[in-house]
């Protein structure tokens, strides 16, 4: 009989981010059946296990924090690193790393601002720190993502740390927001930095969303929806993370070397909450039918219904659809189903069947024939890829 494994998860569990990846792992050791005693301490740094003495079969450390990384690294037991891309992970060809894919968050987080209609973007970070290089790799790949869509992109990150030099970097960040040209969208690098921008608005007179629509990174539900107004959130896939870290440092624990040492898991979706909730366009008329698609597209709703409500022809209604987002009238309803349907798909356990009648699409052939041409997946494998 297999003798139940010692597993340490050296993590901060004060850290949204962290405590997805246990959730990760825990739904690995459920699905994969496997008998393993965690460990888990409420204090990560300062009262680490005596890991020389504690004779365990393996480790799961956040390489984010420097004094994890050198406490577990000279250990004779498999370990998997976890963390943001940067921080103090070495290459190192017995250890390796499943990380976040920062680029894929932004360049998510870019085409949710796009989507709205937004002409002006900016993205909001920190100043840069040794293990904070993930918020930089956000801010060029946002800022990538924008200027390939043809517009300019403005990047703010300050010079004193919100942490040790809160009034300092507030103020500085109020003067940012104070000269920005709205109607106006930016990602922050973290929730915790969009709700310092959410704070900065309201100090300067900055409506949110109206003048500044906000998106963060992290989906940290209580926090954001305790914002004011609840912040929109890209779900970076943090469960996923434990998810496949687990199953790395279980192949090592049953003496296997690892398929390969660097693993970037892609983000889940962007979490819109109020703070995004604006359409962003200076035609009014256009505006109008987007607030009436986004409200009726999975009714359903088709192009007529949206010609009848703007009271104009198809050529003149589609000719400024495209000026001012784009795409068709078509598409866009086509692109509110396919969010909706996602959405569906990854927080529910609801039958595919109904996710086709909820959404207002006429079968699941050609549901699965929408999905697969949008995301390049089937909803099964959407639903599949998914941990809850």
């Amino acid at each position: 009989m297999q003798h139940r494994q010692e597993v340490a998860l050296i993590i901060d569990p004060s850290s949204p981010y962290d405590r997805r990846i246990v959730r990760g792992v825990a739904a690995y050791v459920q699905q994969a059946q496997r008998d393993w005693s965690l460990y888990v301490e409420e204090d990560h740094i300062d009262r680490l296990p005596d890991l020389k003495a504690w004779g365990g079969d393996g480790i799961l450390a956040n390489f984010d924090d420097r004094r994890v990384a050198a406490a577990v690294t000279s250990l004779g037991v498999p370990v998997v690193g976890i963390g943001g891309g940067y921080g103090y992970y070495e290459e190192n060809p017995q250890i390796p790393y499943v990380r976040t894919d920062n680029r894929a968050i932004a360049r998510m987080g870019a085409q949710h601002l796009i989507d709205l209609g937004f002409r002006q973007f900016a993205f909001c970070t920190e100043p840069p720190t040794r293990a904070n290089g993930w918020a930089k790799e956000r801010a060029e790949a946002f800022c990538e993502a924008i200027e390939e869509a043809g517009y300019p992109c403005e990047h703010f990150a300050g010079k004193h740390s919100p942490a040790k030099e809160w009034r300092l970097s507030q103020a500085a960040l109020q003067k940012w927001v104070a000269k920005l040209r709205t109607p106006i969208g930016i990602m922050a690098c973290n929730d915790g930095r969009a709700r310092h921008l959410l704070q900065a608005c309201r100090f300067v007179g900055k409506r949110v969303p109206e003048d500044v629509a906000i998106v963060g990174v992290d989906n940290d539900d209580v926090m954001c929806e305790l914002a004011q107004p609840p912040l929109s959130s890209v779900e970076q896939g943090a469960m996923r993370v434990g998810f496949e870290a687990a199953a790395l440092l279980d192949d090592m624990m049953q003496g296997k070397k690892p398929a390969q040492q660097r693993t970037a898991i892609p983000p889940e979706r962007v979490v819109a909450r109020h703070s995004t909730d604006v359409m962003a366009v200076a035609d009014e008329e256009v505006a109008e039918a987007l607030r009436f698609i986004r409200q009726n597209a999975c009714r359903p709703i088709n192009v007529r219904d949206v010609l009848d409500m703007a009271r104009m022809s198809r050529s003149t209604l589609d000719a400024r659809f495209r000026t001012a987002i784009g795409r068709s009238i078509h598409a866009e309803i086509r692109r509110v189903q396919i969010e909706s349907a996602e959405r569906l798909l990854i927080t529910t356990t609801m039958p595919i069947k109904e996710v086709v009648q909820r959404v207002g699409v006429s079968s699941v052939q050609y549901f699965t024939a929408m999905i697969r041409n949008a995301t390049g997946k089937t909803p099964g494998e959407i639903r599949k890829g998914a941990l809850r």
